[in-house]
């Protein structure tokens, strides 16, 4: 058994939508979750920016001894993760590799959507990852910048929200996709809306979801070792406390019943 905690980062909130499903599928688990609030949001920062984000959170995690870091963010996975991982002597994952792999099994006819940040769909990664389970896949890529602000300004099940999704999804939707993966962290928080517009018969994947699935495979496998008990979570951001527990909470479906606290991530910048 291996008491450590299971270290989880993103940008800002959408990375507790991961936090929620690790809790749910492994409530033994101990998680410390870092938001990078200060710093928010990370889809619009350049590839050299994003990797030293990334690392600085990472160093910042690394003093709690994890036995494992989940960047729970698409744009950092999907930009910083191949960079990063050699660089630190702790098992380092995304959210990118998960998700495609679970896509690829899921899809009846060989057309995959993925939607994401900017950033995260220039980077190709999805449908590189996606097209290494199966060459045959056709994968249609459509970037979603206002997903996340609609997100988090509460904007879960609005008009305005189903008016831009209907924009954004359009072209998925005719280009016949049966899968959908929900490349961002914040999306699984407007999946009904997303659900609404492309139909029933289109499978979504939650990238934190298959995380979550990834990590209790992982466990039995014997590649990462069980909790032996839950001693509790703890959340750190790196800007104001009075702002995030709500939010946070909307988006872990729970209360939070630990302390938040801000912390200067800048002392682990390079």
């Amino acid at each position: 058994m291996d008491n450590r905690c299971i270290g989880v980062f993103d940008s800002g909130l959408g990375g507790l939508t991961c936090v929620k499903e690790i809790m749910k599928i492994l409530p033994e688990e101990n998680i410390v979750y870092f938001g990078d609030t200060g710093r928010v949001p990370y889809g619009t920062r350049s590839a050299e920016i994003l990797v030293k984000y990334t690392i600085s959170d990472i160093r910042f995690l690394k003093e709690f001894d994890p036995k494992l870091i989940v960047i729970a963010c698409g744009t950092a996975s999907t930009t910083a993760l191949d960079i990063v991982k050699g660089k630190f002597d702790v098992n380092i994952m995304g959210v990118v590799a998960p998700s495609a792999h679970t896509a690829a099994a899921s899809t009846k006819n060989g057309k995959i959507g993925v939607i994401g940040t900017s950033r995260s769909i220039n980077s190709g990664k999805y449908e590189q990852a996606i097209k290494a389970v199966n060459g045959d896949i056709e994968v249609y890529s459509k970037a979603c910048p206002m997903f996340v602000p609609l997100v988090e300004n509460g904007y879960l099940d609005s008009k305005v929200t189903y008016m831009i999704a209907e924009e954004y999804l359009e072209p998925l939707i005719k280009a016949g996709v049966d899968t959908v993966i929900l490349g961002c962290t914040h999306y699984p928080l407007i999946k009904k809306v997303i659900g609404d517009i492309v139909g029933e018969s289109v499978t979504l994947i939650d990238s934190g979801k298959e995380v979550a699935r990834h990590i209790r495979s992982s466990i039995e496998a014997g590649e990462v070792e069980a909790a032996a008990r839950h001693n509790g979570n703890r959340f750190f951001i790196s800007d104001k406390v009075e702002s995030f527990q709500t939010a946070a909470e909307m988006f872990l479906d729970t209360k939070i019943n630990e302390p938040i606290e801000k912390i200067d991530i800048e002392k682990y910048m390079l």
